[in-house]
């Protein structure tokens, strides 16, 4: 398999990113949420769409 220079980059941030917060889940989202929130950028959450009974 042919080396994709985009996906080694992807995967070097990721690692990066867990690494500054010691590998801890709910750290890096709660990071994340706050850059998110501190971009200024309009956030789209989709409501489930509820299905319909048989």
């Amino acid at each position: 398999m042919a080396k994709d220079p985009i996906v080694d980059e992807v995967r070097r941030v990721r690692e990066e990113q867990a690494a500054r917060y010691a590998f801890d889940v709910k750290a890096i989202l709660a990071a994340a949420k706050k850059r998110q929130r501190r971009s200024g950028h309009k956030v789209v959450s989709f409501v489930p769409k509820k299905r319909l009974s048989a």
